[in-house]
């Protein structure tokens, strides 16, 4: 069996459904691994789908999919426009990484509209609520051959 994508969710995203939820939509983070799990499941593939508050753990996860993942989608959230650590770490994974965003970080405010994660990351897929998880899940198959 291929290696699993990991779908990796920085701080708040825990609070999908209610944060928000004319930026952020109304489904759950839950509804959004589901989503995931489906898309991949369709395509053959798997996914560990994780989420954190704490950069630390992020970037331990990241570290781990150096060797355990074909590729990582991640959704930084806040840490995107901050994090020169899990720049680095994305820099050093060695598998496709697809940047996520539930909203278009260019159509919102000027601080949002950098991410350091965008450095390190194969693609981009923003603004499309939680499809967009799903759809970088795809591009992350796509860019990665079944073991």
């Amino acid at each position: 069996m291929s290696k699993p994508i990991y779908v990796l969710s920085g701080p708040n995203l825990n609070l999908l459904g209610v944060r928000e939820p004319e930026i952020y939509g109304h489904q759950t983070l839950d509804d959004v691994k589901r989503l995931c799990e489906a898309r991949a499941a369709a395509l053959g593939r798997s996914v560990v789908f994780r989420q954190s508050n704490h950069e630390g753990e992020l970037i331990d996860w990241i570290q781990e999919a150096r060797t355990e993942a074909s590729a990582v989608v991640i959704n930084p959230a806040g840490y995107g426009h901050t994090s020169v650590a899990i720049l680095d770490a994305l820099k050093a994974v060695g598998v496709p990484v697809i940047e996520c965003h539930l909203s278009n970080p260019a159509s919102r405010e000027a601080f949002r509209r950098k991410t350091y994660v965008s450095l390190a990351a194969t693609g981009l897929v923003s603004g499309f609520g939680a499809a967009s998880y799903e759809l970088a899940v795809e591009a992350a198959a796509g860019l990665t051959r079944p073991a």
